[in-house]
């Protein structure tokens, strides 16, 4: 099954603590729905610049994109 990374991006002086934040909820709501997520994460770019950012299954990806808006996302090889 193909696999599919979504990703936020947060800016500012905050961006790494709300990555951080958003990575808690992000748990919280795909216990909530029942959906398989997998390495939750958040990464660092810059004092000013982080991403928080989940692995989905394919099929999931159009009810987490309506509910959750992500940035962006990416096919996980």
């Amino acid at each position: 099954m193909a696999k599919v990374k979504l990703i936020w991006e947060f800016r500012g002086p905050a961006a790494k603590r709300t990555a951080e934040h958003h990575c808690i909820h992000l748990k919280d709501f795909i216990a909530m729905e029942g959906i398989a997520g997998e390495a939750i994460t958040t990464e660092v770019f810059s004092e000013m610049f982080a991403s928080a950012s989940m692995i989905i299954n394919q099929e999931d990806v159009t009810f987490m994109r309506e509910k959750l808006k992500p940035h962006r996302g990416q096919l996980v090889k």
